[in-house]
């Protein structure tokens, strides 16, 4: 476990500098709802684009996809999700509070698993019940572990007017990538293999949400589905692990922070299962990303259960493709991100806080800085520095505000890779100083080869 470093420290930061709040805060807050604030929402949607970059603009024969959230009932019926989608719970005797009893097994050292039988969790728990505490009476009588659907239900036109067949916000947002697999094979016409990826809501009734964003009960999830000749998968699916452990390489995270753990309890239909865990401060490991060999289950099901065949036409020869699955939880891995990059150092003989971000996902590229705010010349000139370089910067930021060393420590704490600063110097050379946010190191440049500079250096 990560021990330089504790939750608590990156919660209050985070909320502290504008990246996370609680959801419906001044309502005394949401439980497992969180806002993302002005850079918090600049570095998730980094992340994204890293992601998309990584996963549709870089490969061949992969292809985007934003499918609607609201889906027809019977997806939901033919993935599992109604008679399957549920974690075993429990209530405290004393106060009714719930928990979800393979956690609490697995905080005390009982292996446990969400997908085991009712009777079989219920054994262990039966066996270690006087070992766990509810979390707000620290009883100890709790009832018998039951399922627990994590479905949201919701209500939509026609669909609920009969009273009989509800709909569901999306408890995974893969379906609609299995929904639209026809018509991407109709439009595009790819050769097999080939993949489809999207990033979409998901929702989930989460029995106790914790541990800040990585068990919330609304995210965000960035998938890929692969699909392949059947049994052709082995080598495909090497491929893909390795692929995604060098993307969270590429986020800055140090690969001695990472681990794959292969699932032990497969579902019946998956040929393999492997996690991508993150070594989170205080959580230790934990999953951040899903890695699934997943056969031909989805497409068969969904043939059965809408009529329409799916099968891929390859020159004559028909086959439901298997399908390969990456699934992460955005929020998870901005934690992870943030988690990572969080620092407490010293420099110039000063203690600061600096996020170590990769220049390529911090929510600000580089601060423009007058070195007084009361000289009109240093103003204007710093004015348009900052004009010129929003033209080929993504996003820039104007700082006037205090002494220049002040600046420095509020831009390194959001994790600024550069400061520009236009000094007397500036109106005599048409030169700036640009200093570095890890080193605090300072270099001088002509004005005009500062954005190729900026540029190059945060790719």
């Amino acid at each position: 476990m990560n021990t330089q470093k504790t939750m608590e420290d990156i919660v209050a930061f985070a909320k502290r500098k504008g990246f996370v709040f609680q959801g419906s805060e001044i309502y005394g807050g949401a439980a497992g709802l969180y806002d993302f604030g002005p850079h918090g929402v600049e570095l998730l949607n980094n992340i994204k684009a890293s992601w998309w970059k990584t996963n549709v603009h870089d490969k061949q024969q992969y292809y985007g996809l934003d499918s609607a959230m609201f889906k027809d009932p019977r997806v939901w019926e033919a993935s599992g999700h109604v008679g399957g989608f549920s974690d075993p719970l429990a209530e405290c005797r004393t106060c009714n509070t719930r928990i979800r009893v393979d956690k609490e097994l697995e905080r005390i050292g009982v292996h446990a698993d969400e997908k085991m039988s009712e009777g079989d969790i219920n054994a262990l728990f039966t066996q270690h019940k006087a070992s766990i505490s509810c979390p707000k009476c620290g009883g100890h009588d709790f009832t018998d572990a039951r399922a627990f659907n994590l479905l949201v239900k919701s209500n939509l036109g026609d669909f609920t007017s009969k009273g009989d067949n509800p709909v569901y916000l999306p408890g995974e947002a893969c379906q609609g990538i299995y929904l639209n697999y026809k018509n991407v094979v109709d439009s595009m016409h790819p050769s097999i293999p080939f993949g489809i990826a999207q990033i979409g809501k998901a929702f989930r009734n989460e029995i106790s949400p914790r541990n800040f964003l990585f068990r919330t009960r609304e995210f965000e999830q960035a998938d890929t589905q692969y699909f392949v000749r059947p049994h052709e998968n082995k080598d495909a699916y090497e491929t893909i692990k390795k692929d995604r452990w060098q993307w969270y390489l590429s986020l800055g995270i140090d690969e001695s922070h990472l681990r794959w753990k292969q699932h032990e309890n497969l579902v019946f239909y998956a040929s393999d299962a492997w996690d991508i865990e993150y070594d989170f401060p205080t959580y230790g490991f934990d999953e951040v990303e899903g890695i699934h060999d997943r056969t031909d289950y989805d497409l068969t099901q969904h043939t059965k259960y809408s009529g329409t065949d799916l099968s891929y036409n390859d020159n004559g020869e028909k086959f439901i493709p298997w399908i390969l699955e990456t699934s992460m939880g955005l929020g998870r891995v901005f934690l992870a991100v943030l988690s990572e990059a969080y620092d407490v150092d010293e420099l110039g003989g000063e203690a600061r806080t600096v996020l170590r971000l990769p220049g390529h996902v911090a929510p600000v590229k580089v601060a423009v800085f007058p070195l007084v705010k009361n000289k009109p010349e240093l103003v204007e000139k710093a004015r348009g520095v900052y004009s010129e370089l929003k033209k080929h910067i993504s996003t820039v930021a104007w700082d006037d505000n205090g002494n220049v060393g002040k600046r420095y420590r509020r831009q390194d704490e959001i994790g600024t890779p550069y400061c520009v600063t236009i000094d007397y110097d500036t109106l005599e050379s048409d030169t700036v100083t640009v200093r570095d946010r890890d080193t605090g190191e300072q270099i001088r440049m002509p004005i005009a080869e500062l954005a190729s500079y900026i540029a190059e250096n945060i790719k």
